[in-house]
């Protein structure tokens, strides 16, 4: 690929690495820095449309905001002699590698999260295709980045981007995987195991004796005073639900009768409580009046009534 500037202040040697930052790998000559960083830009954009054009992408994968914005690198091949064109103007192709957090199959169908080194884009421009510069460029990576072929994960690889694995690097046996990454046989050789968190720990709370849910649950009920405490089979009685102490209270002695005292040793019957309820009701409200119904309600003596 050409371009109306000269490379060799912006590429620098023949191969050039270029991360985030965007910096021109040359310092030499007259031109202006921000000027060099700006033929950078236009290098990458271009590289990546015709990669794009070339794998019938809708949109390039590679860009100069794209490079910015994540931490991928760049590896340029240029041609420095040019091949009858002007001195250091023409660009082979290129690279882009980054590491990426995955979550993988293994040959059993095992999850496996990984963060491997990815090949995310590969361009070599069609009239410089089978010349060999394709291994030169992807062996360079390989030994830069210091990682074996078969532990690379490939993202949405092309039919010539596998035929090349296939013939350079013996990378034929592909493991299926559900998004678009391809991995090859050997990816999880001498891999280890990630190591198994244990479950987080529930924080120790303070158990609380079943004595008490007994406690509320057989707690006494107050009996209203009596005629209150009525039951429906009496005239004028409404139903109330009689209290449960005489028949969870019962406990047996040791020669073996039921003692129906009260475990704190009280001798109060509920039947000793009724009648000191009537009591009360009695000299309360019905004695003080009793006189005056014996005015009005004056009867003569049987005798008189039968003479």
């Amino acid at each position: 690929m050409e371009f109306p500037f000269d490379l060799a202040p912006v590429l620098g040697d023949r191969f050039c690495v270029v991360d985030q930052h965007l910096r021109p790998a040359g310092r030499r000559g007259p031109t202006h820095r921000g000027d060099l960083e700006q033929q950078l830009r236009t290098v990458i954009d271009e590289l990546g449309k015709a990669s794009a054009k070339a794998q019938g992408l809708p949109a390039p994968v590679t860009s100069a905001a794209r490079m910015e914005a994540n931490r991928h690198v760049l590896y340029i091949l240029r041609n420095a002699d040019g091949r009858g064109t002007p001195k250091g103007a023409v660009v082979v192709g290129f690279l882009k590698v980054g590491y990426k957090k995955l979550f993988l199959l293994d040959r059993n169908g095992a999850h496996n999260e990984a963060e491997p080194l990815c090949v995310l884009d590969f361009y070599i421009h069609e009239s410089l295709q089978r010349h060999g510069y394709g291994r030169e460029l992807f062996q360079h990576m390989l030994q830069s980045e210091r990682v074996e072929p078969w532990r690379l994960a490939v993202d949405r690889p092309s039919e010539k981007l596998l035929a090349f694995l296939r013939k350079h690097y013996g990378l034929a046996d592909a493991i299926p995987q559900v998004n678009n990454f391809v991995i090859f046989e050997g990816f999880f050789s001498n891999r280890l195991a990630p190591p198994r968190r244990p479950p987080p720990k529930r924080p120790e709370e303070e158990i609380k004796p079943y004595s008490l849910s007994e406690r509320d649950f057989l707690r006494e009920e107050t009996e209203p005073p009596w005629p209150f405490n009525l039951t429906s089979g009496r005239a004028g009685g409404s139903p109330v639900r009689g209290s449960l102490r005489p028949f969870l209270l019962r406990r047996e002695t040791p020669d073996g009768q039921t003692d129906p005292r009260p475990p704190d040793g009280r001798t109060d019957a509920p039947q000793h409580r009724r009648a000191r309820w009537a009591a009360l009701f009695y000299f309360t409200f019905f004695f003080p009046i009793s006189p005056f119904f014996g005015l009005i309600f004056h009867f003569p003596p049987p005798a008189l009534l039968f003479s």
